[in-house]
C-alpha cells in the first residue's frame, strides 16, 4: 500500500479513538478548524462574515457546520454532509441494577446495533456529564476509556443452539452491563456518580444528568497480510466525517463556498434539534446569505448550480454472502468511491449528480463503484434525501465500501479513505454541475 495511503488511514483510526462520541468528534474536528484559523461562531450573536474567510458553529455540541466563504453572490454552493453518531447503546437516566451481589448498569439501544458483536469485550463510556456549579449549570465531556462494563455470554453448554439459531438477547432484561460486584443500590449509584465526577473534575453530588454512549476500548488496527484493510468502531460514519474535514482544509481555492455539515442522529432518524432533519444547516445557509448581503433572486440562483454530496458508508461486498448483493452492483473495499442509487429515493443520487461526480473521479484518475442495494432486501437511508428536500438542493449519495457495518468493530479498505479525501478535495474545487 502506498505510504500516503497508510498515513490517511492511520490518521483516520487515530481521530476515531480520540472522537468515543458524537459530542467528542464534533469538539476535536472544532480544534482543527480552529488550528487552522476557522473562526467558531455562536447562534446566539450575530454573525459579522467576510467573503474569503473561514468559520465554524456547532449545535448541542454534537452537530458542527463549517464553511469557506467563496465569491457570493455569483458562484455556487458545495456542501458535504454526514453524521456524528454511530448505533450502540446509551446509559439510562437510573442506571444502576443491584442484584444477586452484582451491580449492572441499564442502557437503552441506539439506532440499529449488531447487538451481538457488544458481548463479551472490554467496554467503556463516552459522552458528557451536567453538573452544578456557583455560575450556573455546566457541561463537560468525559471518557473512561479503560475497561469499565462487560455485556457477559452464557456458555455454549447453557446455550447450545447459539451456533444454529444466532445468538438473541432480550432488550429489556439482558444488556445490563456488568459494573462490578455490590448489593447496595444506593451506593452502587453513588460510587457509579463518583466515577463521573472525577472524570468531570466536580463533586459527585453536583452531577445533573448524563448522555453517555457505550463504547469499545480496543484501539482501530491494520490487518491482513500487507496491512490493507482497518478496524475500529464508527467507521460508519466519522471515516465520512473526517474525510470531509481533510477535504476542506486541503481544498485549493476557488470560487465556491465550501461547506461541511455534520449532525447528530442520523442513526434514530435525524428528526432533532441538533439532526439533519431540523434547521441547523437552513438556518446556517439563511444566516450566511443575510450577512453576506445577498439578495433573494441572486441567492436562488446560486442555489441551482450548488450541489450537497452525502457521504456515508456503502455496503461491501462480503465473499461469504453472495446471496446479499446485487450481482450487477457489487462494491469492494479498497476498490473507490461509492455512488449509491436508489430509484425510491432512499438515497438522493439522480443522473445529473451521477454524471458529474463520475466525472470528477475519472478526472482525478480515481475509480468509481456504483451501489444498488437488492430488490428483495429493505434498503437503508441517509441524510441525503432529507437534506435534498429540506433545502431544495441536488444531492448526491456516496461513501466508502466497509464490512460489518452498525457492529462494535466495523472494517474497511485501508487505501479507500485516501480516495475519498481526494474525491472530496475535487468535489470542493469544481466548477458547475453542469
Amino acid at each position: 500500500m502506498h505510504v500516503e495511503s497508510r498515513d490517511a488511514a492511520r490518521e483516520l483510526l487515530q481521530f476515531i479513538d480520540r472522537s468515543p462520541s458524537p459530542w467528542h468528534a464534533a469538539a476535536n474536528m472544532a480544534q482543527e478548524l480552529r488550528a487552522a484559523g476557522f473562526r467558531e461562531l455562536s447562534e446566539a450573536q450575530p454573525w459579522d462574515l467576510q467573503a474569503g474567510q473561514d468559520y465554524f458553529v456547532r449545535r448541542d455540541d454534537s452537530s458542527l457546520v463549517a464553511f469557506r466563504v467563496g465569491k457570493l453572490p455569483g458562484s455556487s454552493l458545495r456542501i458535504v454532509g454526514a453524521h456524528t453518531d454511530s448505533p450502540g447503546f446509551r446509559v439510562k437516566p437510573q442506571p444502576i441494577i443491584a442484584s444477586d451481589g452484582m451491580l449492572r448498569l441499564a442502557v437503552e439501544v441506539y439506532g440499529g446495533p449488531i447487538i451481538p458483536s457488544f458481548t463479551d469485550r472490554e467496554l467503556g463510556l463516552a459522552g458528557r456529564v451536567h453538573y452544578r456549579t456557583a455560575d450556573g449549570i455546566v457541561r463537560r465531556l468525559v471518557h473512561i476509556d479503560r475497561p469499565l462494563l462487560r455485556l457477559q455470554n452464557v456458555a455454549i453448554h447453557l446455550n447450545r443452539d447459539v451456533n444454529e439459531q444466532g445468538l438473541k438477547l432480550q432488550r429489556q432484561d439482558q444488556l445490563q452491563l456488568l459494573l462490578g460486584l455490590e448489593a447496595d443500590e444506593k451506593a452502587g449509584l453513588n460510587a457509579f456518580r463518583g466515577l463521573l465526577a472525577e472524570q468531570a473534575g466536580c463533586d459527585g453530588a453536583d452531577v445533573l444528568g448524563w448522555e453517555l454512549a457505550v463504547v469499545d476500548t480496543q484501539p482501530g488496527a491494520f490487518f491482513g497480510m500487507a496491512d490493507e484493510f482497518i478496524a475500529n468502531g464508527q467507521l460508519d460514519n466519522l471515516a465520512s466525517c473526517h474525510a470531509g474535514l481533510r477535504a476542506l482544509l486541503q481544498a485549493s481555492d476557488a470560487g465556491t463556498t465550501r461547506i461541511l455539515a455534520c449532525f447528530d442522529h442520523e442513526e434514530v432518524g435525524s428528526e432533532s434539534y441538533a439532526g439533519a432533519g431540523g434547521n441547523f444547516l437552513e438556518t446556517v445557509l439563511e444566516r450566511m446569505r443575510d450577512a453576506l448581503g445577498v439578495p433573494p433572486a441572486e441567492w436562488a440562483i446560486t442555489c441551482s448550480d450548488s450541489l450537497l454530496l452525502s457521504a456515508d458508508m456503502a455496503h461491501a461486498y462480503h465473499p461469504a454472502y453472495p446471496q446479499l448483493h446485487d450481482p450487477q452492483h457489487r462494491v469492494y473495499v479498497n476498490g473507490g468511491p461509492v455512488i449509491k442509487h436508489n430509484a425510491a429515493q432512499r438515497y438522493a443520487t439522480d443522473g445529473v449528480g451521477e454524471a458529474f461526480f463520475t466525472a470528477l473521479c475519472q478526472g482525478l484518475g480515481l475509480p468509481v463503484q456504483h451501489y444498488v442495494h437488492r430488490n428483495d432486501l429493505p434498503c437503508g437511508s441517509t441524510i441525503g434525501p432529507m437534506s435534498a428536500a429540506r433545502l431544495g438542493l441536488r444531492t448526491l449519495d456516496v461513501g466508502a465500501a466497509m464490512w460489518a457495518m452498525h457492529s462494535a468493530r466495523e472494517s474497511a479498505g485501508a487505501a479507500d479513505h485516501l480516495m475519498m479525501i481526494r474525491a472530496m478535495s475535487g468535489f470542493y474545487g469544481a466548477d458547475s454541475i453542469g
